[in-house]
């Protein structure tokens, strides 16, 4: 079996040239993140559209998803040669955005002498250097290093969010949407989202005439707030970073499979992030622990996986891409096909309420049956906006899923889509039949069904607006 578990992978300095990307789309990148923390927007436009080059060279949709920085909190810039924290030593923490030193670490809020209190835990980056809040003296704030490490360039800080006085999106984030939105990006990523009101304030058209809004869980607020988050987004990402400062660190893979499944279980992708093959950056090859880690996060249940430093800044990047698509495969084999749809149904998901996507849901639902009993060699998928195609790949079906639409941005971002190989629909002049005709023809030419298979169809008839998938057909290749 091929694989199913979509892969993402950050372009940094590291990867960003065109023979690095080609190499990272023939090894199994599905999306290319660019992560829009670091660099400027002139940089990270440059890199959009090599990256758009790059996959038309090569033939094979890619999807492109801009991460905004959100409000997030960092200190200044760390000395050229970095700044370990030792264990047990004490440093000092004060508002500016100068750069820092081993005497005084400067970090951009304002409010950091009045929201960090006695005893509240501090981390950098992604977690792994961990200080204690001793309390105020004067202009700063003195902590303890709990756990040490080395820090460089500007990495964030974790303060409690609770307490934390800035919202998202940022006017910052605003601007840099409007940027990529203009130029036709596929995703969007939100950080530091708390309520459905923050996504809703991104403010894009609706996908595919906008990018998908991926929410990022990573606050307290947003996991108390799921649900309504869940329905205002396009899919999810599960930023463990953060969420692993607002929670202890024991909850962590618990929440990580309740908020893959409740994303799962309405037709959201969900992707996992943070630290998955972390040691990659340098090494050759993954930890024990990244190796499980990986599969663990396919079993349970991850549209996507995602690679940060791995790919942007490490060694190897098309190595680190080859290896996770490796585990990922791997752990598709072994995925429970036929427990997991009867998880799906024991739910009610359908956050839609519109007869439209009802329809959607039931005949997709079907669908799935349909091929399972069968053993039917893939499901065709006619799909304007890509719902039909998210909406089939809840299920987890054996069968591949093949998503063709005439929308260049619907192709682009079923990149996202469990299990899904995106297609241009080359001809879409004639009645729905002829369209479903033509995908089964250009899926022969392509070498994805052959003389003999049994072969899912959904589409629409043409009865409702908005080409509400309402037809299922099963067909013979002869």
């Amino acid at each position: 079996m091929a694989r199913r578990t979509k892969i993402i992978a950050t372009i940094g300095p590291a990867s960003e040239d065109e023979r690095a990307l080609k190499g990272l789309i023939q090894a199994g990148m599905d999306i290319a993140r660019i992560n829009l923390s670091h660099e400027s927007v002139e940089l990270a436009l440059e890199r959009y559209h090599r990256i758009r080059k790059v996959s038309a060279d090569v033939g094979r949709p890619v999807g492109i998803l801009v991460d905004l920085p959100g409000p997030k909190v960092r200190v200044g810039h760390m000395p050229d040669e970095g700044l370990t924290l030792v264990e047990g030593q004490e440093y000092a923490l004060t508002p500016g955005r100068g750069t820092s030193t081993s005497e005084l670490i400067e970090v951009d809020y304002d409010d950091l002498l009045t929201d960090v209190h006695e005893g509240d835990m501090l981390t950098f980056g992604d977690g792994a250097v961990q200080v204690e809040a001793l309390g105020r003296q004067g202009d700063r704030i003195l902590v303890r290093v709990v756990h040490g490490g080395h820090l460089s360039g500007r990495p964030g800080i974790h303060i409690p969010s609770d307490r934390l006085r800035l919202t998202t999106p940022t006017p910052d984030d605003l601007r840099l949407a409007d940027a990529f939105v203009e130029v036709g990006v596929d995703m969007i990523a939100l950080s530091f989202v708390r309520s459905a009101h923050d996504v809703r304030r991104i403010g894009v058209e609706p996908s595919p005439r906008g990018p998908l809004v991926v929410a990022k869980i990573e606050t307290r607020a947003a996991v108390e707030n799921l649900d309504a988050i869940v329905e205002a987004s396009g899919a999810v990402m599960v930023a463990r970073g953060d969420l692993g400062s607002e929670f202890p660190i024991a909850e962590l893979p618990h929440l990580q499979k309740e908020i893959i499944r409740r994303c799962i279980a309405v037709g959201r992708p969900v992707i996992t992030a943070t630290q998955m093959l972390e040691s990659m950056v340098h090494a050759p090859s993954p930890t024990r622990a990244e190796a499980s880690d990986v599969a663990n996060a396919v079993f349970d249940g991850s549209s996507v996986v995602m690679l940060s430093g791995e790919t942007a800044i490490g060694n190897d990047p098309v190595h680190v891409v080859d290896v996770m698509a490796q585990i990922a495969e791997r752990a598709d084999d072994e995925f429970d096909y036929g427990g997991w749809p009867l998880w799906v149904a024991t739910l009610h998901p359908d956050v839609e309420d519109d007869v439209e996507s009802r329809i959607t849901n039931a005949m997709t639902s079907a669908a799935h049956r349909a091929a399972d009993e069968i053993g039917a060699a893939a499901i065709i998928c006619l799909s304007r906006s890509g719902f039909t195609v998210r909406s089939i790949a809840r299920f987890r079906p054996r069968a591949k899923i093949l998503g063709f639409s005439p929308n260049d941005r619907t192709v682009s971002q079923i990149t996202m889509s469990w299990g899904t190989t995106p297609y241009k629909l080359d001809d879409t002049s004639g009645s729905e039949d002829e369209q479903a005709q033509q995908a089964l023809t250009q899926a022969a030419a392509l070498g994805e069904i052959h003389p003999g298979d049994l072969v899912v169809v959904l589409g629409g008839s043409g009865t409702y607006r908005g080409r509400v998938t309402d037809t299922l057909r099963i067909v013979h290749i002869p």
